[in-house]
């Protein structure tokens, strides 16, 4: 070993942030087991690396004492004197056992220790790098797909979407750029495993910030978003700020804004709502692009009915009742849609039910405690007529 490998754990410091010291404990230890499995020694050794000059030795540990019954541990004290003239009984002293040949293997031992920690810190920085962007946004592009996962290079490493963050109908073309989500950042065997997503809500939120400069600086505030992926979204904006509009600031001039969130979502339809601390305006809003004529609001069940136009209910309900199911979502509130003429026809069934003849005649004469003079007054009023 030499002054150059010195030199070069100091530059490895400055270029991967790893520790010269450390670097050089995990050598020590590291030719320690190398001394052990080329000399076949089952004494006690350690041994210590000159931090100017690279130099190894290789010492044999042993505990001074009156009659040595084992060579390989122990050492008389006559012997130990020889070493360091003050020791005593039960001391430990240092022997140097450096064999001649230990350079090379010495060498090739440091080489491969160094390389493995190297790629441990590299792991390391990688793991706290994607950690810290964890319910963030990053950039990659496609490299390929291995059993439904498509692999995603970022860079630094590989990245996975699996199949069930994979938006339905989107295609992943090889050296294509596309931008996810990530959900999470596991430490395996390989190295750090940063899992993506194109299916998660978050994703919209990072992408509108991206976008929307209002909503980065926190003057928008996006409450809720409702998703389903690769059809449609829908999402609830408030503005801090009276005279900024939240929707037209996420549509943006000629909805370029929207528009780019819409073509990196590769056609994704998005509706953007004024969020309202008023209930029945924000259900409203939330039907959109449908309009209400009404609707009823029970606090107690969290729910609400909802009167549309005739010609408005399919659109209001959406294809497969997805845009009621969103609205619901977005709000958190349970939604029913009905017709004006569903509406008549619920009331009229409700008056045709209704039967009279079990309704309570009030008389204000009447008085329970004295309901037997009522009745002889009632009677004789009778025959007086």
């Amino acid at each position: 070993m030499s002054a150059e490998l010195i030199l070069a754990l100091g530059q490895l410091e400055k270029e991967k942030g790893i520790n010269k010291d450390v670097l050089l404990e995990a050598i020590e230890a590291a030719l320690i087991s190398a001394y052990k499995r080329n000399f076949g020694s089952s004494q006690n050794v350690k041994v210590l690396m000159d931090r100017e000059t690279g130099d190894i030795r290789v010492f044999a540990v042993k505990k001074v004492v009156e009659k040595v019954e084992n060579a390989m541990l122990e050492i008389n004290i006559e012997e130990a004197k020889k070493v360091n003239k003050i020791v005593d009984f039960d001391d430990v002293v240092d022997i140097e056992v450096t064999p001649r040949t230990f350079g090379r293997i010495a060498a090739m031992t440091a080489k491969q220790v160094v390389m493995q920690r190297i790629k441990e810190a590299e792991r390391g920085i990688i793991f706290d790098e994607f950690t810290n962007k964890e319910s963030d946004i990053v950039t990659g592009i496609v490299q390929r797909v291995e059993r439904k996962n498509v692999v995603v290079d970022l860079g630094r490493t590989e990245a996975v979407i699996p199949p069930t963050e994979q938006t339905p109908n989107e295609e992943y073309n090889f050296n294509e750029r596309i931008k996810a989500y990530v959900i999470e950042v596991k430490k395996t065997t390989k190295g750090p495993q940063v899992i993506l997503s194109r299916t998660h809500p978050g994703l919209i939120k990072r992408l509108f910030e991206l976008e929307v400069p209002e909503i980065h600086d926190g003057t928008v505030e996006i409450k809720s978003i409702s998703r389903e992926a690769g059809s449609r979204t829908k999402i609830a904006v408030f503005s801090k700020v009276d005279n900024v509009d939240p929707v037209g600031a996420c549509v943006g001039q000629k909805g370029a804004r929207v528009q780019a969130v819409v073509d990196e979502l590769r056609g994704e339809k998005i509706d953007i709502i004024k969020w309202s601390s008023d209930h029945a305006d924000y259900i409203s809003s939330s039907l959109s692009p449908a309009k209400v004529i009404r609707v009823d609001i029970n606090e107690g069940e969290k729910s609400a009915r909802v009167i549309v136009p005739d010609f408005q209910l399919s659109l209001a309900i959406g294809k497969e009742g997805q845009n009621a199911r969103l609205a619901a979502r977005l709000t958190g509130w349970k939604i029913d849609i009905k017709s004006e003429s569903q509406l008549r026809a619920t009331i009229e069934k409700e008056l045709l039910n209704y039967d009279s003849s079990k309704a309570e005649v009030y008389d204000e004469n009447y008085d329970e405690n004295n309901d037997e003079d009522y009745e002889e007054n009632n009677d004789e009023s009778e025959v007086e007529e």
